[in-house]
């Protein structure tokens, strides 16, 4: 085997996603340790410094520092990593990519659609390698449903509902988080959690044609958030109260590209779902169904040529399926959400190994935002809008 070659990873934003990250490019060196790329994790940057020495203190950074600028200078560091607030995000990735670093960035990469394409036209500028954080494309048995559809084994796609509701903001006492800030934040659900929703569309069915989209705040104001503590999960105590500046809730009917219809759903203020990123897919043949509440098992109706088995079969995440060999040999033995990271960040280094972009890079994050501003136009004009 020949040697391993390390590349400098330098992670800017250190709350829950910046910390996820560090946990996934710890991992590589276990989970993928025949990697030819072996991640170091030369230095992590935040305002709070409390963060940046409890990351050092768990994941091994060589240095910490509250200016994200030292990340982008320092000379060791080929891979700059961005899990700071989205209002922050263009400046960060301009820097970096004009110092020739290649850079992760968490979704939806801009604040809104027109900085996430200014985003993805930087980084085509400086040539450098992209990735984002649309992590639920790596599930194993995603993967699997993918493998299916292009293996023709559902026919022609005829319908597609994805969704993503996740009440993370069901009580009206959850703290204004940047999330919730138009300025900072730029869109709300159509940023977050439809993001989402729309790459998985992408990667299942393909293109989106046109859109017909209506939104809704349904909590308009919420207690005040304190700067650097908590997350978005935060309940807050009787304070001052803030305006939430954009949507709780949006929903849209869409034409795919090859003739499939479907629906996008995406909620935070719902009540009962915790995190129900899922989607059904059907086609002429047979359909599938996937929620992430139930990650590692994918609901599969395909009946033979004399019509059984004439139901949905259970099959469960094993070693057949993509990557979940890497975590363990069982089948059923189930990943987690943390998992998905390790899988996003080993494809991100396969890539720079390679020199070869892999998806989803910034390319797909500027298809997801033109979906997007086809959705707020639709909002503006209340019709269909073509992407």
């Amino acid at each position: 085997m020949g040697m391993k070659q390390t590349v400098g990873i330098g992670i800017i934003g250190m709350g829950w996603m910046g910390m996820t990250h560090a946990r996934a490019y710890h991992q590589i060196c276990d989970r993928f340790h025949d990697s030819p790329l072996q991640p170091r994790l030369i230095i992590c940057a935040d305002d709070v410094v409390e963060r940046t020495t409890e990351a050092k203190t768990r994941f091994g950074f060589e240095r910490t520092t509250t200016d994200y600028r030292h990340v982008i200078e320092d000379a060791n560091v080929q891979v700059v990593n961005i899990a700071a607030p989205n209002s922050m995000h263009l400046e960060i990735v301009e820097a970096a990519t004009s110092a020739g670093k290649h850079v992760f960035c968490e979704k939806p990469v801009g604040r809104n659609p027109a900085e996430t394409k200014a985003i993805y036209a930087a980084a085509q500028r400086a040539g450098v390698l992209t990735c984002v954080g649309y992590n639920y494309r790596w599930a194993p048995v995603v993967q699997y449903a993918r493998q299916l559809i292009s293996e023709g084994k559902l026919g022609t796609l005829t319908h597609y509902r994805g969704r993503f509701f996740a009440g993370y903001a069901s009580h009206p006492r959850a703290v204004l988080s940047w999330r919730f800030q138009k300025e900072i934040a730029g869109l709300g659900t159509l940023g977050d959690l439809l993001s989402h929703v729309i790459d998985m569309a992408h990667f299942i069915v393909g293109g989106i044609d046109s859109v017909v989209s209506q939104q809704e705040t349904f909590i308009p104001e919420r207690p005040a958030a304190t700067a650097g503590t908590g997350t978005h999960f935060t309940l807050g105590a009787d304070g001052e109260m803030d305006a939430v500046t954009n949507e709780d809730y949006v929903g849209a009917l869409v034409r795919f590209g090859n003739g499939a219809r479907g629906t996008l759903e995406a909620c935070r203020i719902i009540t009962g779902p915790k995190c129900e990123m899922a989607f059904e897919v059907h086609g002429t043949n047979g359909a599938l169904r996937w929620n992430f509440e139930q990650m590692n098992e994918l609901e599969v109706y395909l009946p033979t040529e004399d019509g059984y088995p004439d139901g949905y079969t259970r099959v469960l995440s094993g070693p057949s399926h993509p990557f979940h060999n890497y975590f363990n040999p069982g089948p059923g033995v189930g990943l987690g959400y943390d998992d998905l990271k390790t899988i996003e960040i080993h494809q991100f280094l396969q890539a720079i190994h390679t020199g070869k972009q892999g998806n989803p890079s910034f390319r797909e994050a500027a298809a997801v935002a033109d979906v997007q501003t086809a959705i707020q136009t639709s909002w503006e004009e209340d019709r269909w809008i073509s992407v």
